[in-house]
């Protein structure tokens, strides 16, 4: 079955980081270059080492940076200023990081105001590439034509959940074609394309670039023959999950089957090596955090104390749901009043009036999950899989939910794909969405995902989305 490449970089993110990787060593090499006519003399040459190492602290930080505010995401929803905002942010971030490897490392800071001047160079000409790149609507790079065989239930998810451009750079749709047993509420608004010739010829004629297979019928009414003749001719054949995991980095859980599980790329054992390694970076990243992050927890806890009184409690604990179904006590400052619960446990709201004035603002910016460094120090949880549930809630959305006791095979984590894909949620709909997410995490789990997931976690952390 086809594997899914949602977390990685499309064809229009690979052109525009080139691109701007290409801008960055260009403005370095000139900023150099003006230095040495400037008069100064103890400027490295380039058969130096020593200026690589320069160019690296100046441009690796920058990329980091635009791709931890979500500048490289195809799916992207931003106007012209929105990426201004972005990239200014990114900017700064990038001069932040740069600043610390000049801290740590022995390495001199090239003289004058050169890296100042860098920078404000690198914020016109990133701005410019960024200008011309989405009048070039550079995001539909690689896009695909793209014909669905069925317009019945299956088929009318791509409908529901793909109704926005931006869930549909990637692909133009060519039309839907019902088959037989497909049901009658299905698809709404979509092109019906209505076949006078074989699908051969069809696909042939009006340039179709891959076949999505979502029939709610299949067995005997497939047009093998034809899907055959496509399938010489180059045209991509996809399973309807399989493009929906593609597409939208979710596993459809309404849709799949034990032989799509079975077959499908991915859900790879956890062996001792790989659970000995996890352990040891979370441990070191654990102790990054904790050494980087006490201040702000010292200032959290006096803001605590200031709202509410010298007596009132910082941490609370509650009970959750780990690897396994082994239940463990995560810890959190307390961003509820103390009578949060004084009727049983329930769901956390948007906007939920049993919130405080500073356990808003810490719940915003994430603020109050950093006392759950202990638990990952602890071996509890990891910086990212799926969040963990109360038991309460997890003995309902078990028998409610398909495969939802399936996002216990991970340990979990402080941030997830979840996360990063899907607003903040309250209700059973909403744990639907999220274990589509967290399945698709366990599917394609990964250092490079798990990687990517913490980099894109700053987004979320610094614009204050989701939860």
């Amino acid at each position: 079955m086809a594997g899914s490449k949602f977390h990685n970089l499309d064809p229009g993110s690979r052109a525009i980081i080139l691109a701007e990787f290409l801008l960055l060593i260009g403005i370095f090499v000139i900023g150099v270059e003006l230095l040495r006519l400037s008069g100064f003399e103890d400027i490295p040459s380039y058969g130096e080492g020593i200026l690589l190492l320069h160019c690296l602290a100046f441009t690796f930080p920058i990329q980091l940076s635009i791709l931890s505010v979500g500048l490289y995401n195809q799916k992207i929803r931003e106007t012209f200023r929105g990426v201004i905002r972005r990239l200014l942010v990114s900017i700064a971030l990038g001069y932040f990081i740069s600043s610390v490897i000049y801290v740590l490392t022995p390495l001199d800071v090239l003289p004058g105001n050169f890296r100042e001047l860098l920078y404000a160079a690198v914020m016109m000409g990133l701005t410019t590439i960024r200008y011309f790149a989405l009048k070039m609507q550079y995001e539909h790079m690689g896009r695909k034509r793209i014909l669905v065989l069925g317009a019945g239930e299956r088929a009318s998810i791509i409908e529901k959940r793909m109704r926005r451009k931006s869930d549909r750079v990637s692909f133009e749709m060519a039309g839907f074609i019902r088959m037989p047993g497909d049901s009658e509420d299905g698809i709404k608004r979509e092109t019906i394309v209505e076949l006078d010739q074989p699908l051969e010829s069809f696909v042939l004629a009006n340039g179709v670039e891959e076949i999505v297979i979502a029939a709610d019928e299949r067995r005997a009414n497939l047009p093998v023959d034809s899907l055959f003749l496509c399938k010489l001719r180059g045209v991509e054949i996809t399973d309807i999950i399989d493009f929906i995991e593609r597409e939208s980095g979710q596993i459809a859980v309404n849709l799949i089957y034990p032989s799509w599980v079975i077959y499908s790329n991915g859900f790879h054992s956890t062996n001792y090596l790989r659970s000995s390694l996890d352990w040891v970076c979370n441990t070191f990243l654990g102790l990054i955090v904790l050494f980087l992050t006490w201040p702000l927890m010292l200032i959290t806890v006096i803001m605590i104390k200031l709202e509410e009184g010298i007596r009132a409690p910082v941490l609370y604990s509650q009970e959750r749901i780990g690897l396994n179904g082994q239940p463990f006590n995560i810890y959190k400052f307390r961003s509820m009043r103390t009578d949060a619960e004084k009727d049983g446990a329930k769901w956390a709201q948007k906007e939920d009036p049993r919130v405080t004035k500073v356990g808003n603002f810490i719940r915003k910016y994430r603020v109050d999950e950093l006392p759950q460094i202990y638990n990952v120090l602890v071996g509890d949880m990891g910086f990212v899989g799926p969040r963990p549930e109360r038991p309460a809630f997890v003995k309902e959305l078990v028998l409610s939910i398909p495969y939802y006791n399936q996002r216990h095979n991970v340990k979990p984590g402080l941030t997830g794909w979840a996360q990063l894909k899907y607003p903040y949620g309250s209700t059973e709909a909403d744990a639907l969405e999220k274990l589509k997410f967290d399945l698709y995490y366990i599917k394609h789990r990964s250092f490079l995902l798990d990687l990517l997931i913490l980099v894109r976690t700053a987004e979320i952390i610094l614009f204050g989305k989701g939860r």
